[in-house]
């Protein structure tokens, strides 16, 4: 009987092969490298090329429409998102050209109204300053009788003291009482030949 011993090691495989100890029967080892590490195996190749061939169907036929169709709604969806967009930034621009379009009115409105208002507060200023200078020049006309009157009152009386006095004096100086007619003519044509 034949016993065959495999024992494995890190170069490789090792088949030992052991006959019963008879007389004269050699004991026989013989080493086996193993299968390639380069070269496939057929049925690997078979398996690998299956797997590929599969891959390649799922992904013509399901996995790539599937994708495409994916990345063709995204595209859509982003152009869309865009478009969208450009509407929207068109729409701002537009509401932003109607509100300074209304600001500017609102402005020149408020302009007007400030003129309008200035004006009004002009002529109120020139009727006030009217009104007071008219008061002023009334006051002053006022002023300016009631100062004439009193002159007039105080020239009067000066005129009149100063008759008496000329006529005390000429009836000292000539022994007689002047007329007070003549004194008093002749002192008004003095004091009015002095006051000029």
């Amino acid at each position: 009987m034949i016993i065959v011993t495999v024992v494995a090691t890190a170069a490789g495989h090792t088949v030992l092969v052991s006959a019963p100890h008879t007389t004269g029967e050699a004991e026989t080892t013989v080493e086996d490298k193993g299968p390639s590490p380069i070269a496939p195996e057929p049925k690997e190749l078979v398996w690998g090329a299956g797997a590929f061939i599969v891959l390649f169907v799922l992904m013509r036929y399901m996995l790539f429409p599937r994708l495409k169709q994916g990345m063709d709604a995204r595209y859509n969806k982003i152009h869309g998102d865009h478009e969208t967009a450009e509407a929207t930034r068109a729409s701002a621009k537009a509401e932003l050209a109607a509100y300074e379009a209304e600001l500017a009115k609102v402005k020149a409105e408020a302009r007007q109204r400030i003129d309008a208002a200035r004006q009004t507060l002009e002529s109120e200023r020139t009727a006030a300053l009217a009104e007071a200078n008219a008061r002023i020049a009334a006051r002053r006309a006022e002023a300016i009788a009631a100062a004439e009157a009193a002159r007039a009152a105080a020239t009067q009386q000066i005129e009149t003291a100063v008759a008496d006095v000329s006529s005390l004096v000429s009836e000292l100086a000539i022994g007689r009482r002047p007329d007070p007619a003549t004194v008093t003519g002749i002192v008004s044509t003095l004091m009015a030949g002095g006051v000029k």
